[in-house]
């Protein structure tokens, strides 16, 4: 997923720092995108169909320490449903990475 992330920031016209998070606790999170202006956004992936609430857990420690620089965090995961699972917390399928929306 960091590979695909990666090519896409390649070609995008948003640049954006990868980073990985890790606290003295142990809590992670896979992947962390910071824009130039310091907006952060935390993407975990799960090879799951469902999200459960430990799945979140280092995204909402990143969520509380970043206050408004935290644009969101995203678990991508294996099922076929886009839901909220928390304040600036969403889960999404994996073929999000290679799904365009139109706005």
């Amino acid at each position: 997923m960091t590979g695909e992330v990666r090519r896409q920031l390649g070609w995008s016209e948003q640049r954006a720092a990868m980073y990985h998070y890790r606290d003295s606790r142990g809590l992670e999170v896979d992947l962390i995108l910071e824009a130039p202006d310091g907006r952060v956004v935390g993407i975990e992936t799960k090879a799951a169909a469902t999200v459960q609430s430990k799945d979140t857990a280092g995204l909402a420690v990143l969520r509380d320490r970043l206050g408004e620089r935290f644009v969101g965090g995203y678990v991508l995961h294996t099922g076929d449903r886009t839901h909220a699972v928390g304040d600036r917390l969403t889960a999404l399928p994996l073929e999000a990475l290679w799904t365009v929306t139109q706005n």
